[in-house]
């Protein structure tokens, strides 16, 4: 696991840390977890994202609707697919110290909507997302 931890060069006493302006983590699923089941998770929580953690419940990445829906065939495919086995964002994830305006940045230069915001041990305090 790697955190992302920026140092901004010029910093603004109105830039705030992620640990301030993240959200609930909302729906968080094991990465053994089967893609259908998955799927039915995400749905039944009207969520666009699950945070995935292992079995330590360290956070392992975010995966979207768009990514999961991706992987959904035919469903002997889907019933022996796991999570841990498909292509999501694993990391670098934010830490609760970055700058919002750093983490931002990251997030648009991976092309991604959220980051999990992790402590030091790899938990998940929240979620951050894009000011679109």
């Amino acid at each position: 696991m790697t955190l992302l931890q920026l140092h901004p060069r010029h910093p603004h006493r109105s830039d705030r840390a992620a640990g301030n302006a993240m959200t609930p983590p909302g729906p968080q699923v094991d990465d053994d977890m089967i893609v259908d089941l998955a799927l039915s998770v995400l749905n039944g929580a009207r969520a666009d994202h699950l945070l995935v953690r292992d079995e330590d419940g360290r956070c392992t990445g975010l995966i979207t609707r768009a990514q999961l829906t991706a992987h959904q065939r035919p469903s002997w495919y889907t019933e022996e697919t796991r999570l841990r086995d498909i292509v999501y964002d694993r990391g670098p994830f934010t830490s609760s110290v970055t700058s919002v305006h750093d983490a931002e940045h990251a997030m648009r230069g991976r092309a991604l909507r959220a980051s999990p915001v992790v402590d030091e041990d790899g938990h998940t305090l929240g979620v951050i997302s894009l000011a679109c």
